[in-house]
């Protein structure tokens, strides 16, 4: 991989993971204007380091790790800097498990959020899936049946990977409800609780937006380290952006609509891939940064009015 791919994967992973977790990042905001400036430090100093290390660090070492046993856990971090055609077959082999689950998530997430979340509209066909919310669940249940039947055909464990997807997706859809209660309780500065239980909350909430981030991250690249730099670069702007201009940012009226447009572009990149579609590496941050500068420019359009 030459150096301006390199740079271009990086890249469009920070800024995925920084448009990705907007919500998140409001969140972060809120709550930390009820604690005492001592919590807002430790949770910017303790709560990157978590963050990064432990959520964005461990979590894809530990996905390709599971899709590749036979690598050892030391293995599937430096596997893509090995020159041994025994370990790119192993991954390449074991790859189409991963993009399955990947893409069945993400394609759920944006369904998710095109049927039954409220938003600002920023397209004119999002109010028509709006009002028929009622669909979602037919329709995802159709899509991952199909994927699962046609994944039988090529490979039984890459139909597993599609539904342990969908699997996470639920999962991880109730651990974010209970996220925005909490969020709720937590917003409420006569709560009573700590700083100490808030910034535990809040790595909790973190931990459950961020997982569509990293599923995501493996549209752009299979390679373990460039998605714990481009990740981590991406969670540090976001953490300087919460305490500094997230007044400004909540203005962006469409960026969320862009996170989840570009969520949906890369899922279909994902499940291609899965099929055995040769996906070029650009393509990923190129499409994704189109979708994003659109909606970007769309919502400053509205801020000028």
């Amino acid at each position: 991989m030459n150096i301006l791919n390199a740079i271009l994967i990086i890249g469009g992973l920070a800024i995925f993971e920084i448009v990705s977790s907007i919500d998140n990042a409001v969140i972060n905001a809120e709550i930390l204007e009820t604690m005492t400036p001592r919590g807002r430090r430790w949770f910017m100093l303790w709560g990157f380091i978590f963050a990064v290390f432990a959520v964005r660090g461990l979590l894809p070492w530990i996905i390709v790790w599971a899709t590749n046993p036979a690598l050892g856990f030391i293995g599937s971090l430096t596997a893509t800097f090995s020159n041994d055609p025994a370990v790119a077959q192993s991954i390449a082999l074991s790859s189409p498990i991963l993009l399955a689950g990947g893409g069945v998530f993400l394609i759920f997430l944006f369904l998710h959020w095109l049927f039954l979340e409220p938003k600002a509209l920023g397209l004119v066909h999002e109010k028509f899936f709006l009002r028929n919310g009622i669909w979602f669940y037919a329709i995802v249940s159709i899509i991952l049946a199909v994927i699962v039947w046609q994944s039988i055909k090529i490979n039984p464990i890459m139909a597993f990977g599609a539904v342990i997807g969908s699997t996470a997706f639920f999962i991880m859809h109730g651990f974010k409800q209970n996220a925005e209660l909490a969020e709720e309780k937590m917003k409420k500065g006569g709560s009573g609780k700590s700083d100490l239980s808030k910034i535990f909350y809040l790595e909790i909430i973190d931990a459950s937006f961020s997982i569509d981030g990293i599923l995501g991250a493996f549209a752009f690249t299979m390679s373990v380290p460039y998605i714990l730099i481009g990740n981590g670069i991406g969670a540090f702007v976001l953490r300087e952006l919460t305490v500094k201009n997230i007044e400004r940012i909540k203005k962006y009226t469409f960026l969320k609509n862009g996170a989840m447009y570009a969520i949906f572009a890369l899922s279909i990149i994902m499940i291609a891939g899965a099929f055995g579609y040769e996906v070029p590496q650009w393509v990923s941050p190129v499409v994704m940064l189109t979708i994003v500068g659109f909606f970007f420019f769309k919502s400053n359009k509205l801020i000028a009015q």
